[in-house]
């Protein structure tokens, strides 16, 4: 054990240097071997590499190793971690150059790749060509680049070439469905989750994980609701006021895919989208099941791809269509999903060009309703000893009117 040398490694040296809160600390062990770990109370914890937990911190420690490519996928590696191999052989094989620095026990930095240098210069750059071995990786760039581009960090024009070449090659059609989901749902939780999108664009890796939005860009939309007329690029507005709103992520993913639907109008028709709503739930159900996207996340969008032009119109639609709306989105049993649909249909509207600022009353008259709707009593109805349909109809009645009245007073605020 006297030959044991331990590094704090990543994104914990990457973001101290960044001025950046530091979370999770990983560290790389250099010259021992799982027996060894082992016997100091580690706990094992990694399937594919020897990954360790520390008997008292918990934090992550793995063997030091390096590894070569023996079939498609990231699954597709055999590794070494016997004790001769280095913490530079173990640092070449790491994505990106501001990933790959490493702290000694005395707090030297040991740099081999310049990721200092393209730390100070907000480049996001691949160590070796090794990275493009892995199809992770290329989600794992476009989820950097969300994170990070608040602070300036772009892509290196190289390191973009090479994502490219990586979707030519096929390489990226070997990702399965959990880890995309995995990288996306992370990605959704960034700071600017669009670029994660608009990354995956760039290289052309959108068009074969998700294929429904990538056929947003380019279709137009009617420049008076819609100055910035391309579905696509309205669709990342909309993720920026989303984001902007501080909506929680499963608000952001059915922000994402709300308008899938447009994607499927003929081009005869364009620019108007009639049955987007229909289409899109369908087509989100789909991306859901293929993906294996939780139910969560499914159900929110498909109710706003579904309802999202009925929250627009909300200030036009009589009563008994609002009470129809708020049946469709079960408002009543689950208001807190319902918030959420707010939310994502406030992020559509202010997500236009110029209009980002623009009042969104709909929200606010439908919160009324809902309120108005949910706090209409039953047990006065049961004590006349209504049940079954005729309690239905009479609770109906009842809301029916709270709502109109609810309507009525709201609208005359807006006088």
């Amino acid at each position: 054990m006297t030959d044991m040398n331990i590094y704090l490694v990543g994104g914990a040296v990457r973001d101290e240097l960044l001025g950046l809160p530091v979370g999770e600390r990983d560290w790389v062990v250099v010259g021992t071997t799982s027996d060894e770990l082992l016997a100091r109370g580690f706990r094992p914890v990694g399937k594919d590499f020897p990954v360790f937990l520390h008997p008292e911190t918990r934090e992550e420690y793995a063997l030091a190793r390096t590894e070569r490519k023996t079939a498609p996928g990231y699954h597709g590696f055999n590794f070494d971690t016997a004790p001769g191999v280095t913490l530079e052989d173990d640092l070449l094989r790491r994505d990106l150059t501001i990933n790959a620095m490493a702290r000694d026990a005395r707090g030297h930095l040991i740099d081999p790749h310049n990721g200092v240098r393209d730390l100070e210069a907000r480049w996001l750059r691949h160590v070796s060509p090794a990275f493009a071995e892995d199809p992770v990786r290329i989600l794992r760039l476009a989820r950097f680049s969300a994170r990070y581009a608040p602070l300036g960090f772009r892509i290196a024009p190289e390191t973009l070439d090479l994502l490219r070449t990586m979707v030519a090659s096929g390489e990226v059609d070997h990702l399965v469905p959990e880890r995309v989901w995995a990288e996306t749902v992370r990605a959704l939780g960034e700071a600017r989750p669009g670029q994660f999108i608009q990354t995956l664009r760039d290289c052309g890796a959108l068009a074969r994980i998700f294929p429904e939005l990538d056929r947003l860009f380019g279709v137009p939309q009617p420049p008076l609701h819609h100055p910035e007329i391309d579905v696509g690029v309205h669709t990342l507005l909309a993720l920026a006021q989303a984001v902007r709103q501080g909506a929680d992520v499963v608000t952001r993913f059915a922000v994402l895919v709300h308008d899938l639907g447009k994607g499927t109008t003929p081009p005869e028709e364009w620019p108007r989208h009639l049955g987007h709503e229909q289409r899109g739930a369908e087509l989100i159900r789909i991306f859901c099941q293929r993906l294996r996207v939780p139910n969560m996340y499914r159900e929110l969008g498909v109710l706003t791809a579904r309802f999202h032009t009925h929250c627009h119109r909300a200030l036009d639609l009589r009563p008994k269509t609002l009470l129809g709306v708020l049946r469709g989105l079960d408002a009543l049993r689950k208001p807190q999903r319902f918030a959420q649909f707010l939310t994502a249909c406030e992020a559509d509207a202010r997500g236009r060009l110029g209009l980002e600022d623009r009042d969104y009353p709909q929200a606010d008259l439908l919160r009324q309703v809902q309120q108005a709707a949910a706090d209409v009593p039953t047990q006065p109805l049961l004590e006349q000893g209504l049940t079954g349909l005729a309690l239905a109809e009479a609770l109906q009645r009842e809301r029916l009117a709270v709502i109109a009245e609810a309507r009525r007073a709201f609208k005359a605020t807006l006088v």
